[in-house]
């Protein structure tokens, strides 16, 4: 059985899985769905079409599903999808979708959100990101797997963070940071690759030191970006990874950091 606290009003639509606790004033809408073992520790409201998965904690003060802060949105079903072994600390807000995406904001699995993180309308999150506190993701973000996006970090509108990047704290992040490297500043720009990063998430010397080489080509040698593309697929191994960095430059919209 589910673990209700008196104090809490959850709606008797709402789908509250085996095992799920929801604490004290807690306030859950009709159309949300929380999974088994999820915890809502107190204070936490949930509204709109929103998706919880199992085994996740939500500190106090977190809102999630609340429309978002878009003008074009008139009260469209759109939601909010968070997947398993998340951890959201306090007052995180996490709005629901806007009108102009596929519907959903979305994150995905083993997330570590600290507390006053904004993740806007649409945003797409994956798996082990860590956002530290006061980072600002606005709306049609796209946030790849083990992704660290450090305090105080502003992303503009549907910009990409790539695969394995690290963000430092204080920056504003106005275009796409490529895959396995490391931004940083008020206009972020490259600082080359996110070596330390790699390496503790068990990447091998080889598989970094062609990393290393792309990046030389991509970002150092001062080539056009379409002929250091071309550089990058004639004289390295195309490994897993080199596929993936430039899979993810050549479908950049916003520009690419460099």
């Amino acid at each position: 059985m589910s673990q209700i606290h008196k104090t809490a009003i959850v709606s008797s639509k709402a789908e509250i899985d085996e095992g799920a606790v929801i604490g004290p004033y807690c306030i859950i809408g009709d159309d949300v769905k929380i999974g088994k073992g999820t915890r809502l520790m107190s204070h936490v409201q949930i509204e709109g079409i929103t998706e919880i998965g199992e085994n996740c904690t939500i500190f106090p003060f977190t809102t999630i599903g609340f429309p978002p802060q878009d003008l074009k949105y008139r009260g469209e079903k759109t939601g909010v999808k968070i997947g398993n072994n998340n951890i959201i600390r306090e007052y995180v807000t996490i709005h629901r979708a806007s009108v102009s995406g596929d519907g959903w904001t979305v994150i995905g699995d083993n997330n570590f959100i600290m507390a006053y993180v904004h993740i806007a309308h649409d945003c797409k999150i994956g798996n082990s990101v860590i956002l530290a506190n006061l980072a600002t993701l606005a709306g049609h973000v796209e946030v790849e797997d083990f992704v660290f996006i450090g305090g105080l970090v502003a992303v503009h509108q549907f910009t990409r963070i790539g695969a394995h990047a690290m963000i430092g704290g204080f920056s504003g992040v106005g275009q796409d940071v490529p895959p396995f490297t490391m931004a940083s500043g008020p206009r972020a720009k490259l600082y080359g690759l996110n070596t330390v990063g790699l390496k503790r998430r068990g990447f091998n010397d080889e598989t970094i030191n062609i990393l290393k080489k792309a990046y030389k080509i991509l970002f150092r040698d001062k080539l056009q970006l379409k002929e250091a593309i071309e550089k990058v697929k004639n004289e390295l191994p195309q490994i897993a990874e080199i596929k993936h960095l430039i899979e993810f430059i050549e479908a950049n919209k916003r520009g690419i950091c460099r």
